[in-house]
């Protein structure tokens, strides 16, 4: 059962038990109230009629307007001087909702609700006046004022439902969000921890949030040590080995070749620790820091200045052509950081006198930038791994890999704009890099 339909259902049984309760004892207290007051309106009425008849001489018939009101006027010794009757009218309409309202609270009778007081006659006789009203037509009223006290209660009870679902419903959409929350830290994607009004599920929240920063730190920490410790291994060795080797006797130009390995394998190691320490800094932000509206074709065309020199001195060729007016907002840093990781590893692929290509456009309400390059592409087994820390295709002609974690600071950086990052092969030959950015 969902946590809402308990809540709900709880809600509901108590307020029904309460509210039945409540209207249990109002309408129990509604027939007895009703015959006093009609007993003090009685006495009251009986009084003005017995200081009536001391100034004039007692009629022969009398009519009262009221329904079911009968008048009679007796001797003190119980004699009737003068009878009002019952009115057909009160009749009817005891017949009409008495039974109903009797029902299983007492027999159908004909009591009476009486009230008698003394009078003086105008001849100087003493009598008594007597107003009554039958328990029928007393019943009929009191049903009548039942009925709308039913119809009230039955509009409160509906919109107590209505606050109590609602109430229902903002109390486990707290926590709805929570569990949407926890589950995109499980798939490990980008998630903001859910506000809440209630404090307990604030606290909550700031719970989750602060467990998940303590297991990604330590996972964090293992991670990195392993990666870190898997590939510097390599480098490492063959350093070692060319040391080794250095003690011996051997030509000039083969000691010349081990320095150079030592120097360019030293240089791949410090390379990677740089990469690594920048990649830890950009995984630790939240969110992006000094960010800025930019021309989308300006900052491309600073990441193309960049990696001129490099393409020149290849004999490569950059192509940069894109739309204009097309403005986003960036970490301009970060956004030209991202756009050069692209060009180089464009670049390291393409064949020498080769072509690369970078362009910017528009494309359902976001920006896209796209890198493509003439090289080989990249093999289907190692799509679905490119992105990955410390994963490297071996470069065309030199078979040397890089650091691995180029494309990875790519994605990280489009991650914090709030956008995506992707590579695969053109139809044409080649590979293509996208970034896919929001628009401002």
């Amino acid at each position: 059962m969902r946590i809402r339909t308990s809540i709900f259902g709880v809600y509901v049984a108590a307020s029904a038990v309460g509210f039945l309760v409540l209207m249990y004892f109002m309408l129990a207290e509604v027939r007895p109230r009703y015959v006093a007051s009609l007993r003090t309106t009685l006495g009251d009425s009986a009084r003005l009629i017995a200081a009536a008849l001391a100034e004039r001489p007692l009629p022969a018939k009398i009519e009262l307007p009221g329904a079911g009101l009968r008048l009679r006027v007796l001797t003190p010794d119980g004699r009737v001087l003068l009878d009002s009757g019952a009115p057909e009218a009160a009749e009817e309409l005891a017949d009409r909702y008495g039974g109903r309202l009797l029902g299983q609270e007492s027999p159908l009778t004909d009591d009476e609700v009486r009230v008698r007081t003394t009078a003086t006659l105008a001849d100087g006789a003493p009598a008594m006046v007597e107003l009554s009203r039958p328990i029928r037509t007393v019943n009929a009223l009191i049903w009548s004022e039942r009925s709308k006290l039913a119809g009230m209660a039955l509009i409160v009870a509906s919109v107590m439902l209505v606050a109590g679902w609602l109430l229902a419903l903002r109390l486990t959409r707290s926590l709805e969000r929570l569990t949407i929350y926890a589950q995109q830290i499980r798939d490990g994607r980008k998630a903001e921890v859910p506000e809440s009004r209630a404090k307990e599920i604030a606290e909550l929240a700031r719970a989750f949030e602060e467990m998940r920063e303590a297991l990604e730190g330590r996972r964090y920490a293992e991670r990195y040590t392993q990666a870190l410790a898997h590939e510097v291994k390599a480098p490492l060795a063959a350093i070692r080995g060319a040391a080794e080797l250095l003690d011996e006797e051997m030509p000039a130009e083969t000691r010349k070749k081990f320095l150079s390995n030592i120097r360019s394998e030293s240089a791949r190691i410090h390379a990677m620790i740089d990469r690594l320490l920048e990649l830890s800094s950009l995984e630790a932000r939240k969110a992006l820091r000094r960010t800025e509206t930019m021309a989308a074709d300006e900052v491309m065309r600073e990441a193309v200045g960049v990696v001129a020199p490099t393409a020149e001195a290849l004999g490569l060729r950059l192509v940069a052509e894109g739309e204009t007016a097309l403005r986003l907002r960036a970490e301009r840093v970060l956004l030209r950081e991202a756009l050069v990781n692209l060009l180089q590893n464009a670049i390291e692929f393409s064949p020498a006198g080769g072509e690369v290509r970078i362009g910017c456009r528009r494309e359902d309400g976001r920006i896209v930038f796209a890198v493509e390059d003439g090289g080989p592409g990249v093999p289907v087994y190692a799509l679905a791994q490119v992105f990955e820390r410390f994963y490297s295709l071996p470069r065309p002609g030199t078979e040397r890999k890089s650091t691995g974690l180029g494309l990875t600071l790519v994605r990280e950086i489009a991650h914090l704009h709030g956008g995506e990052a992707s590579l695969d092969n053109r139809a044409g030959g080649g590979a293509r890099a996208v970034l896919t950015l929001p628009s401002a």
